[in-house]
This record gives C-alpha cells, structure tokens and sequence, in this order.
C-alpha cells in the first residue's frame, strides 16, 4: 500500500504524487466500489486528497495505480450548479488558502458570483484572498471610483482585496509571499486571467493561457482539468477551469448570515433571536446597511441566496 497526494484529475484518471520525497507522479484509477459508498458529488476524489493507492499490471494498460481509499479531508471547496440541480462538484481539497481571481470589466465579474464563493470558503473554513486582476487596464481616472467602490465593499466584509497585473507585474511579488509554503486554490470565471497570473508565477508549468487579444475582453478557457503545480518558492498552487456558476451547500436559511462577517457582526443587535433580517422590525443588519456600515451589494447577495435556499426546498 502506498500514499500519495492527487495533482491532477481527469474525471477517470487521476495524477499521484508519492509522499515518499521522490515526486513520483503515478497514472491512477479509482477502484470500482469506492464509488458506490453514499458519495453525493460528481467526483469522489478532487485535487489536493490524501489518498491509498496500489500498483497493478494489466495488458491492456500497463502498470497503473488504484486508488482504494480516501483520507479524511481537513477542508474542501465544493459547488453546486445555480440551475437547482442537486449536483455538487468538489474544486480541491485540504488547502491552507484560497484566491478568487476577480476583473471589474473584461469581462465582468459578477458580485453574487464573489459573494458564493466567499460563503462557501467561510462554511468550509477556507481563508480566502480576492485577487483584483487586469488592473492595469483600471488605473485610469474615470476608474477611480469603481476601484474605490470594489475595495470598500469587501474590504469593509472583512476580506484582503490584492490588485494584480500579470502583464506589468504589479502585485506579483506580495502575491508569490502571500503563496510561498501553502497550498493555494485559483478560482475565477473563465476569462478574468488566472491561467496568465499561474503562468507567470510558475514560468515551466507549461499552462495554455489564451491570446493577447483577449486580455481586454472575455478570455478563452483555457484549463481543461483541476492541476496541482508546485511553487518555485515552496508550496503548491491549484489550478481550476473558470467556474461559471456557484451554487451553494449545506447552509441552513436561518444559519446563512453567519457566512457574511460583516452581516454577521450586526446580528447581535437584532431584537429577534430568530431573526432572517428580511422582513422582521428591529433588524440591526437592516439598520446597518441603511446606514452604510453594510454594503448595498452584499445585503442584496445575501437576499438573493435566501431566495434560492428556499426554491431549492420545494
């Protein structure tokens, strides 16, 4: 029996690198019941698991690996798809941190989209960094309020807002510290330049980005497969294919405001213990944004998730 850690995942084959110090990548696959123990997500094994494997040889293939079983995971990223589909998929696991990889234009990102991505790392217990892309196509001054705006907004959640530019280099350096020894998760929409910003920190990862001309516009999807690549200073960096949607898990409708800090730090104040902060009087979180201490944004976000909980409960 042996141990290694999945790098890469294909949907049918998975990369294991041996934890033995030798980084030895094996071609494995999953043994075919481990598919059949009460898994409710797409796949039963993501980027990032611990997991057993043996060595096998057969005709057809050769001689490849069988992953029999998974460690217990630390943390994971998981999703769900916004078409009230039952589905979850798992992005990666056990990691020390995550990046969104956001752009204000080129494409757009939406806000609801960062907001279920930040709920979810707040529900799995993943620490969570939004990575302000392209900004060299914003530092102009009729940009100046939106960059202001974006910053106030989740800055005043609580969150570290890092703006970066692969192609002049602004942000790299604080970036590649903020990576150095963990093992970081890139996730964004397609488009937003997550596949040029892996590139330049890892120049041999041999990551596909898509043309210069798309820099300014919506990009190509570049990433195919979750990857796992390790860092030049220490550590590993997971690459994701751009998310479009992100459906969220396991959050009860009355639990769901624990998973906006700044929503959140309001709640004590309200005058019902069981309190939505939808419709009920002597809502401090109503109070809050009505006085600007909670932004517009992130309030319509957390109605909006609340609307969906309940379409998903009929």
């Amino acid at each position: 029996m042996r141990k290694g850690r999945v790098m890469k995942s294909t949907g049918s084959w998975y990369m294991v690198e041996e934890a033995d110090g030798k980084h030895e990548i094996f071609r494995c696959r999953i043994r075919g019941r481990l598919r059949l123990k009460g898994v409710r997500t797409t796949n039963p094994i993501a980027v990032g698991d611990w997991v057993d494997f043996d060595m096998e040889e057969t005709a057809e293939e050769g001689c490849t690996g069988v992953i029999t079983a998974v460690d217990p995971r630390k943390n994971y990223v998981i999703r769900r798809a916004t078409n009230l589909s039952r589905e979850a998929h798992i992005i990666a696991a056990n990691l020390d941190q995550a990046f969104l990889v956001v752009t204000l234009d080129f494409p757009t990102t939406n806000p609801e989209f960062i907001d279920r991505f930040l709920v979810t790392c707040e529900l799995y217990k993943v620490p969570v960094t939004i990575l302000l892309n392209k900004i060299d196509l914003f530092n102009r001054a009729d940009f100046a309020e939106r960059l202001a705006n974006f910053h106030a907004i989740y800055e005043g959640a609580g969150y570290r807002v890092l703006e970066v530019s692969a192609l002049y280099g602004q942000g790299m350096e604080e970036l590649r510290t903020m990576l150095s020894n963990k093992i970081s998760l890139f996730s964004g929409n397609s488009g937003v330049g997550k596949s040029t910003l892996i590139a330049a920190l890892i120049p041999d990862s041999d990551i596909r980005t898509g043309d210069i001309s798309d820099y300014h516009h919506k990009g190509k999807h570049t990433t195919t497969f979750s990857e796992m690549f390790p860092l030049p200073g220490g550590g590993y960096l997971i690459d994701t294919p751009g998310i479009k949607g992100f459906g969220i898990l396991d959050v009860e409708t009355k639990e769901l405001a624990r998973y906006f800090p700044d929503l959140f730090r309001e709640v004590p104040g309200c005058r019902f213990y069981n309190c939505t902060h939808t419709h009920e009087p002597y809502c401090a979180v109503k109070e809050a944004v009505e006085e600007g201490r909670i932004a517009p944004e992130r309030y319509f976000s957390y109605l909006k998730m609340m609307e969906e909980d309940e379409k998903y409960r009929k």
